[in-house]
């Protein structure tokens, strides 16, 4: 959520990131700024009879004591016209916040200067390129195949059980995930960052607090009965983890990871992007984020991207950095990296991680402050987030990329002391 105070000095530079972003429209800006005016307008009324109401409250008391009974029960009568207008404005105060509050959720962050405009994908920017393609003497086959062929994962028997998009992984596969899952989260503590367990359900008040609710409802799975819904990301319930709380200066920076499954509906989604691992309902995920000062928290970005493309890199993974333009990058965010490893055997980039600074944008929805000093007056936290890495992607790249002509899968050396081998599977 932006400032208010920001969006009446900055209401072009609003409806400019509205129109970039691809968000809504300019038009927004405007009703948020009516919306603004009417409670002003209102709440001076209010204080107003309020000053009226109290005044004719001490007339009351002085006429009594004076004797003056008709001017007493003249006054009585002014006193409960003003303390029913003093109900209808305050109704009125009320449900003009309630309105004000909700339109100023519909508004997106803005993007910060070094953001690409740019409306589609391909407006994105390559910003960094590692690594070498593998190359093979024989041709490379898709994951999906591998996986297929050594009953690594069985996505016929999840998709009785749960649905499409809900795999078994299975043996082999099963325990690749589990030495994946425990190298992030190693490199994540070594690297100073607090491991935390967190809901795999989050609340209304947490969803709203990160910006899924009322921008993503579509992509979340809701437990209706029980008004929870099933975490896209561990960054909804980590991020809200201080929520509605003043921080000391002195804590900050706050770097937590946090290894969950994901789910997500992924509506729409079709075509050569779902199959195999693709894109999944359910994933699993080290999530990192930062609780930092606003005058910290693109260094703090900068760090969080250094640690996730590390991971790549010992993985030995050809990856880019992309900065994502601003119809591309999301309505939360001001500033957007994607890391995306290259598929040997699709011959494509793959995404496998976001990472992303919020500004104030989610820390002030939650109202989660910091203090200097005691005396000083609570300022509002920057939060950064990014993926250490998401599995999925991670997986199908490995395969594709370390498959042999033997049909063996070989181990990238920083991985094997948790897999326990040198090679997934052996001819």
């Amino acid at each position: 959520m932006l400032d208010l105070q920001y969006i009446r000095e900055n209401a072009e530079v609003v409806k400019s990131a509205i129109i970039n972003k691809a968000t809504g429209t300019p038009d927004l800006v405007d009703h948020v700024l009516e919306l603004d005016e009417l409670w002003r307008k209102i709440t001076t009324e209010l204080q107003n009879v309020q000053t009226a109401a109290n005044a004719e409250a001490k007339k009351i008391g002085e006429l009594m004591k004076s004797g003056q009974k008709e001017q007493a029960q003249s006054a009585i009568a002014e006193s409960s016209r003003l303390k029913a207008a003093l109900k209808d404005l305050e109704e009125g105060q009320r449900t003009a916040a309630l309105s004000l509050d909700a339109a100023l959720l519909e508004i997106p962050n803005v993007p910060h200067p070094s953001v690409p405009i740019g409306k589609v994908p391909s407006d994105n920017v390559v910003a960094f390129e590692h690594g070498v393609f593998p190359a093979f003497s024989f041709q490379p086959v898709p994951h999906w195949d591998i996986l297929e062929k050594h009953d690594l994962v069985d996505f016929d028997r999840g998709s009785k059980v749960a649905g499409a998009g809900f795999p078994f992984y299975k043996g082999p596969g099963a325990r690749f995930q589990r030495a994946l899952i425990n190298f992030f989260l190693d490199q994540a503590i070594g690297s100073g960052y607090l491991e935390i367990q967190a809901p795999l359900v989050v609340n209304e008040d947490s969803a709203r607090g990160t910006g899924q609710l009322p921008d993503k409802e579509d992509l979340m799975y809701e437990a209706v009965r029980d008004g929870l819904y099933l975490i896209p990301t561990a960054e909804v319930p980590v991020t809200n983890l201080h929520r509605d709380e003043i921080l000391s200066e002195s804590d900050l920076p706050i770097k937590y990871c946090a290894y969950t499954p994901c789910f997500r509906r992924e509506a729409g989604s079709y075509g050569k992007d779902v199959r195999g691992l693709n894109r999944l309902h359910q994933f699993d995920k080290i999530e990192l984020v930062h609780f930092v000062r606003p005058e910290d928290s693109y260094e703090a970005l900068e760090e969080l991207r250094a640690h996730a493309e590390d991971l790549l890199q010992k993985l030995g993974l050809p990856y880019r950095r992309l900065l994502m333009c601003t119809g591309d990058m999301g309505f939360t965010q001001a500033k957007k990296y994607d890391l995306e490893v290259w598929s040997a055997g699709q011959e494509r980039w793959l995404e496998v991680s976001s990472i992303s600074n919020f500004e104030t944008f989610q820390a002030r929805r939650m109202k989660i402050r910091y203090r200097s000093k005691s005396e000083a007056r609570p300022q509002i936290v920057h939060t950064i987030n990014g993926s250490g890495l998401a599995l999925p992607r991670i997986v199908a790249a490995l395969l594709e990329n370390n498959q042999q002509e033997d049909g063996s899968i070989t181990i990238p050396p920083a991985l094997r002391s948790y897999f326990g081998s040198e090679t997934l599977i052996s001819s």
